[in-house]
């Protein structure tokens, strides 16, 4: 099992290169990770997440039944957060302003767990430990029993399938306690309270088992070869109140498919929302953790949408999450509102990370390896600029193929190729876009932030692109990392 900033992977693709009548084999695996620098485990693989953004105020809800139990209940989800430093709620159930639950990540990037009942806290864990990496997907089960006779075991939170025992806040429900949330009643809500703190990433696989307090064990497990948490399928029954979102249906992304039918209605999410980043495949995203500090821009759509900073002489440039090496990777890039010469798309060393707060890479300095192609039709390799190819503007889709095995980089406009640029490059790359005086650029790493009107995977069925993939290029995902990274 390979990790990226505690994201996991596994593949599961049984049309691609390693397969055998759709079954994988050991000498498969085998061949797979001669073929890169990245282990491969072959498991219990998950399609599907479902993709939040705050600023279109997107949420499930749903209205409960009465309960198997309000005393014993659990509930497990992967999440993979886009923003840091603000509030942003997981679950929760908000009845009046002196009673609501709520599972969130506070301003201050604690895990918090509250059960606020007639104006006081009935239980709260906040966590000392803070969750900041915005490429890692992290697995949170919460146990609610108050039934225990063990205080300290009524409410358990527990990530990676490690349970958290350090709390800024312990706050103990009374044994019996009934909670809020899976009780009967409307405003129960996944992605937001009822109108704020709406969630900025990606959720997949969430359930909810009503009347049974369950450990980790039943929803993932720890890769012996790695000792890497990774998930396994829930076997067991639901409950009363018990659900399962998959996401697996874009049409409707509130299914249910524990087979109990509790659905949930859904605010604001539309198809385009329905990714294939997920747990068992990690795919890069803008990372929000290194832009141009003097200048940041403002990242939304699960970290896919760059919207510069309205400086009228002043960019900067925001790197992938995943830095590559070696193989050959593609990724697009949709302009929104433009600025020609202030929008580019491209690459630069991974050294950037270490001065991200002073340079824009492309523009101000030589010091970075970096080629990119600008709107205005030039190329700029390492801050030299010359003629390449034709401009691009509003609604144009770029497109970037990196060789890394063979030093060059190619761009295309529109599906045309613009010319094969050759030049040195060693070391680590991130793929990055870059814009200034509001310039908008939005990123398709393999799942679009826009709609795609064609259709395009790569050889080894990942991604969803607007052109097709060049032959032996594949999307920035961990999946391919494993494979050829």
């Amino acid at each position: 099992m390979a990790k990226i900033n505690g994201g996991i992977i596994g593949p599961n693709n049984p049309t691609g290169p390693f397969s055998a009548g759709g079954v994988w084999r050991l000498e498969d695996a085998f061949n797979a990770q001669k073929a890169g620098t990245w282990p491969l485990v072959l498991g219990y693989q998950i399609p599907n997440s479902l993709r939040f953004n705050s600023g279109s105020s997107d949420n499930l809800e749903r209205t409960f039944s009465a309960p198997t139990s309000g005393t014993t209940w659990i509930i497990n989800f992967w999440v993979k957060k886009s923003s840091n430093g603000s509030a942003i709620n997981l679950c929760s159930r908000l009845v009046d302003g002196s009673n609501e639950d709520r599972i969130r990540f506070t301003s201050g990037d604690a895990l918090e767990w509250s059960v606020y009942k007639a104006g006081s806290y009935a239980g709260q864990l906040v966590t000392t430990q803070l969750f900041r990496d915005n490429s890692a997907w992290y697995n949170i089960l919460c146990v609610w029993d108050t039934t225990n006779a063990t205080a300290g075991n009524r409410m358990r939170m527990y990530v990676n399938g490690s349970e958290i025992t350090a709390f800024s806040t312990d706050t103990n429900p009374a044994q019996n306690t009934t909670s809020l949330f899976n009780a009967s009643g409307s405003n129960h809500r996944i992605g937001s309270v009822t109108s704020g703190e709406y969630f900025n990433g990606y959720m997949s696989e969430i359930i909810l088992v009503d009347g049974q307090a369950l450990t980790p064990s039943s929803f993932g497990e720890t890769d012996e070869d790695t000792g890497i948490w990774i998930p396994k399928a829930y076997t067991g029954s639901f409950g009363t109140n018990g659900f399962y979102l998959e996401f697996k249906d874009s049409s409707a992304l509130g299914d249910d498919t524990s087979g109990n039918g509790n659905d949930f209605t859904v605010n604001n999410l539309t198809s385009i929302d329905q990714t294939t980043d997920t747990p068992t495949n990690n795919f890069a995203t803008l990372n929000p953790l290194v832009n141009y500090q003097a200048y940041p821009p403002v990242l939304t759509e699960g970290n896919l949408k760059n919207t510069s900073n309205a400086n009228a002489s002043n960019g900067g440039t925001s790197p992938s999450t995943i830095v590559v090496s070696q193989g050959k990777w593609y990724a697009e890039m949709k302009v929104g509102a433009d600025k020609q010469d202030g929008t580019a798309l491209g690459i630069v060393t991974d050294s950037y990370r270490f001065d991200y707060q002073n340079d824009a890479a492309f523009y101000t300095s030589a010091s970075f390896s970096s080629v990119a192609y600008v709107g205005d039709g030039r190329k700029v390799i390492s801050n030299t600029f010359s003629s390449y190819g034709a401009t691009f503007t509003t609604n144009d889709i770029i497109g970037i193929a990196v060789d890394l095995d063979n030093d060059t980089v190619t761009f295309y406009k529109n599906g045309v190729s613009q010319g094969v640029i050759s030049t040195t490059l060693t070391g680590g790359y991130f793929i990055c876009c870059y814009g200034y005086n509001g310039s908008v650029q939005e990123m398709n790493f393999g799942n679009p932030p826009f709609t795609i009107s064609s259709g395009n995977a790569d050889a080894n069925g990942f991604g969803n692109f607007e052109y097709a993939v060049p032959s032996g290029y594949y999307a920035l995902c961990t999946k391919n990392l494993a494979l050829y990274g």
